[in-house]
Parts: C-alpha cells; sequence; structure tokens
C-alpha cells in the first residue's frame, strides 16, 4: 500500500500548480479528475477487501467459539475435568483472545485515507463547484433548456447517458440562491419538488426545498407565491422558526400593500401571475442577438448573399508552397469578408499541439480596459496557453503556414495561442482589436494593433459553440481541421466594429482551438494601407 501511495504522489506532483483549481474552465484538464477517481476506487476496493478478509476471520473466530462455549458451558465443571480443556481455556483467555483484540483494532482504513488525502489537495475547490453550476444555467439559458431536460440528460450529440437527483437539482438551487440568483433558484427548486413529487428518493425533504423557494419568489416579487410557499412549509414543519417569522412578515406587507391600492383597483389587479418569471436583464446589450445566433436562429444569410458566397483554391500571394498544393478556401461572409480553410491541419499536428499545450494551461484573461491588467473574467471561460517555435518544430511549421495561406508575416504576430474550452465554455461578443479608448494594449509589444485574427480549430463539437458575429448575424460552426480567417482592421487602419464576435457556451462535446493575432507592423508592403477611413 506504501508503494502505492508514492506512485500516487509522484503522478500527482508531475500535474503543474496551476491546474489545481478552476477545473471548470478546461474540460481537458477535467480528464485529469477522471483518473484521480479512478484511481480513488480502486484504493477503496482494495480497503474493502481488506476489512472483509478480516471480518471474515473475525467471523470464524466467533463461530469457533460460540460452539465451543455452548458446549462448555452445559457441564463447566465436567468440561473442566479433563486438562487438556483447562490448558485451552486459560491459553485462549490469555493469547487467543488478546489476539483477537489486536485484530479487531487493526485499522485497515490507514492507506486508502492517506491515499485519499494526497489527492484531496488536488480536488475541485467550491469554487469550481459554484462555476459547473453556473456554467449548467448559462447552457439552459443560451439553449433556451428547462430543468427538466437538463435533469434527464437528454441533450443532443451525447453519448452517455447522465442524470441529475433530487439532491443534484437541489444542489444547482441552492449554488444559484448563494450568488443571488433568484430566477434561476426558483427554476431549479421546482424541479426538485417535482421529483420528489414523482417519489424519487433523496436526502433532501420537501421543507428544505421551500424554504429557499418561498424566499426567492420573494425577492422575485411575488408576494402572493411566497406567502403560500411559506404555508405549506409550516404544514410540513410547524415548527420552523425561520418560516413562521417570514408568514408574519409576508402577511404584513401583503396587508400595507392592500391599504395602498386606491379603492378602484380590483383584488385581481393586485395578483402578479404565479410561477411566472421574467429572466433579469444582465450587462450584455446584444444578449438576445447572440443566444439567438448560438441556437442557429437569425443567422442574416440570405438568398442574395449566398449568392455571392464561392468556393476556390487559394494560393496566398503566389506562394511557392501554395502553387504546388493549394489549399480549399470557402467564403463564409461577404463583407467583411470571413474565409474558411479546409485541411490546415492534420489529426497528428492537433494531438501534438495539444499534448505540448495541455501542461501549460492556465484560466484564460482578458485585458482590463481601464488598468491595462489581465485578469479572469465570468463571460471568458476558457483555459490557454502559448506556444513559442522552440517548444516543437510542429509549432513553427504551422505558423509557417499560416503565414503562407494569409500571405502575412507572422515575425511582428503574437504567440500561437491554444485554448481549451470548460464546462459551458464561452468567450462572450468582443473585439480582437484595441479601440481608441484602449490605444496602450498593445504598446508594450511595439507592433501596432491586431490586424487580422486566424482561428484553428482542433476539434469538432457535437452541440454548441459556434463562432457569432451579433452584428453580422453570422454564425460559423466548428469543424476540425478547418480555419476561420478574418481583418480586423479596414486598410485605413481603423477597426472594422463588424468583426465584434464570440464563442457560444459549448453544449456537448470538447472544444480545442488554436489562434494567430497578427499586428499591424509589418505587414506595410502585404496589405498596403487604403487612401479612405473606410477602405
Amino acid at each position: 500500500m506504501k508503494l502505492w501511495v508514492s506512485a500516487l504522489l509522484m503522478a500527482w506532483f508531475g500535474v503543474p500548480s496551476c491546474v489545481q483549481a478552476e477545473f471548470f474552465t478546461s474540460i481537458g484538464h477535467m480528464t485529469d479528475l477522471i483518473y484521480a477517481e479512478k484511481e480513488l476506487v480502486q484504493s477503496l476496493k482494495e480497503y474493502i477487501l481488506v476489512e472483509e478478509a478480516k471480518l471474515s476471520k473475525i467471523k470464524s473466530w466467533a463461530n469457533k467459539m460460540e460452539a465451543l462455549t455452548s458446549k462448555s458451558a452445559a457441564d463447566a465443571e465436567g468440561y473442566l475435568a479433563h486438562p487438556v480443556n483447562a490448558y485451552k481455556l486459560v491459553k485462549r483467555l490469555n493469547t487467543d483472545w488478546p489476539a483477537l483484540e489486536d485484530l479487531v483494532l487493526q485499522d485497515s482504513a490507514a492507506g486508502f485515507i492517506a491515499n485519499l488525502s494526497v489527492q484531496r489537495q488536488f480536488f475541485p475547490t467550491d469554487e469550481d463547484e459554484i462555476g459547473a453550476a453556473k456554467a449548467l444555467m448559462r447552457l439552459q439559458d443560451t439553449y433556451r433548456l428547462d430543468p427538466d431536460t437538463i435533469s434527464r440528460g437528454e441533450l443532443p450529440g451525447t453519448k452517455y447517458q447522465a442524470v441529475l437527483s433530487v439532491d443534484d437539482c437541489f444542489g444547482m438551487g441552492r449554488s444559484a440562491y448563494n450568488e443571488g440568483d433568484y430566477y434561476h433558484t426558483v427554476l431549479w427548486m421546482e424541479q426538485v419538488l417535482k421529483q420528489l413529487d414523482a417519489g424519487e428518493e433523496a436526502t433532501t425533504t420537501k421543507s428544505q426545498v421551500l424554504d429557499y423557494l418561498s424566499y426567492a419568489v420573494f425577492q422575485l416579487g411575488d408576494l402572493h407565491r411566497a406567502l403560500e410557499l411559506t404555508r405549506r412549509l409550516l404544514s410540513l414543519d410547524p415548527s420552523h422558526e425561520r418560516a413562521g417569522g417570514n408568514l408574519r412578515y409576508f402577511e404584513q406587507l401583503l396587508e400595507e400593500e392592500r391599504e395602498k391600492m386606491l379603492s378602484n383597483q380590483t383584488e385581481a389587479e393586485l395578483a402578479t401571475p404565479e410561477g411566472i418569471y421574467e429572466r433579469p436583464v444582465d450587462y450584455l446589450p446584444e444578449r438576445d442577438v447572440y443566444e439567438s445566433l448560438c441556437r442557429g436562429e437569425g443567422v442574416k444569410l440570405t438568398p442574395r448573399r449566398q449568392k455571392r458566397l464561392f468556393c476556390r483554391y487559394h494560393h496566398g500571394n503566389r506562394a511557392p508552397q501554395l502553387l504546388i498544393a493549394p489549399f480549399k478556401e470557402e467564403d463564409e461572409w461577404d463583407s467583411p469578408h470571413i474565409v474558411r480553410y479546409y485541411d490546415v491541419m492534420s489529426d497528428e499536428e492537433i494531438e501534438r499541439i495539444k499534448e505540448i499545450a495541455k501542461p501549460k494551461l492556465a484560466r484564460a484573461t482578458v485585458r482590463d480596459p481601464k488598468t491595462g491588467v489581465l485578469t479572469v473574467a465570468s463571460y471568458r471561460v476558457s483555459k490557454s496557453s502559448w506556444l513559442e517555435e522552440d517548444d516543437d518544430p510542429v509549432v513553427a511549421r504551422v505558423n509557417r503556414r499560416m503565414q503562407h495561406i494569409t500571405g502575412l508575416t507572422v515575425k511582428t504576430a503574437e504567440l500561437l495561442q491554444v485554448a481549451n474550452y470548460g464546462v459551458g465554455g464561452q468567450y462572450e461578443p468582443h473585439f480582437d482589436f484595441s479601440r481608441n479608448d484602449e490605444r496602450h494594449t498593445f504598446k508594450h509589444l511595439g507592433t501596432g494593433n491586431r490586424v487580422a485574427t486566424f482561428l484553428n480549430y482542433m476539434s469538432d463539437v457535437e452541440a454548441g459553440g459556434a463562432t457569432v458575429f451579433p452584428d453580422l448575424g453570422a454564425a460559423i460552426w466548428p469543424k476540425k481541421g478547418t480555419a476561420v480567417f478574418w481583418y480586423n482592421l479596414l486598410r485605413s487602419g481603423e477597426g472594422d466594429y463588424r468583426t465584434r464576435h464570440a464563442a457560444c457556451p459549448v453544449l456537448v462535446g470538447c472544444k480545442w482551438v488554436s489562434n494567430k493575432w497578427f499586428h499591424e507592423r509589418g505587414q506595410e508592403f502585404l496589405r498596403p494601407c487604403g487612401s479612405t477611413e473606410v477602405d
């Protein structure tokens, strides 16, 4: 067992410290948890085998002693008249029973507890659990899934069955409640009641659910339903102290509300529709458009625009390598021009880049436009790493390929960024270029603004995960081995605000991408400036 613990320590300490938290932001890193849990199960089974062997010995001794004492107690003097029996009785009580005591007191759990203690320091944290719960709620909102659908695991493209128990759903509702998200608290607590009413066994009680639910609907302004739910709670648990206080408070508020009403208003006008709550408006102005595009709705690819989109063989700026083997190029959008290239990266190259990037993955950050400091943000849920050409020949090869395809130099481009999205991983609408009020964002690089984006899709995604452009009404779906390319700046050097884009939440699947941001410096003769501001 000690050797097993040592091997486990070596395996875990080989994992970079950056993955000790925020597992929910990268599916790639969450795979480590699968193997850790498998090891724990093996350790637990070994402990059970040791315990069963010990209990078997104890049971055998008990049966043996039961038969012996039944016989000896029936005629104690006659039994002890035989000197051998007398000797064996003394020996048993002086030697054998203490040996049994030692056996019973053996701590068979020590090995398992040691293994568990080693691994616990690398377990997900409360932040991970909250992040994963928020991710499910994000998917619920973006793809218009009701809690029952998620609870039953009925998601498109899934090949494994997964359901949420009553206790799981309660955990979802409680996470929302603790975050002050009463809208989702109500949805998930109602799901808990539904599954409890269906007879599902759980440690969660209806009293617990009604306690959270009544206060959540009160926070949403539904005083009448809060009162009704509190009465239900008290009928189940009359001694519930907080519920009694809430009931008196709600009744008082309702009475004050009635007194404020003028005589020409009816009781019906006082009431609010029970159980119907609007999702709160948040900070993102194009939320509805963005989420519609993620669902594949509202795409403005009209027949007229469709006629302007073509497929062709692409040889860059007549690069010799592409004259021999041109890439297949497909128009995804006409203006601004967004194109997709096929067979940009082979499966072998993709796997190698993922292998290099995975140990370096860290929570993706965004630059605060006011301070210029990199920080994590809830609207970007992924992990990323930056690869240099010296890391592996495949990185240099992919960089050269992107240079040949675009006709732009990579000398002033940023390092190859590799990103893996987590549970419900996303990057809400943003610009890749720095705007007028962010002019110092790339000043430290000395290479100007981000002129273009080259985005490699390194995996297929079963559902969700599209790249969408809300201002255009465009949606581009991941296809492994392909890449999309667009210019962020007009030829005049002004930002093209139409390129505001987003990575939709991954509904089902594991999304890997890599991207190269080309900068202005060095492109002067490769992409000459325009003569007007809108060129």
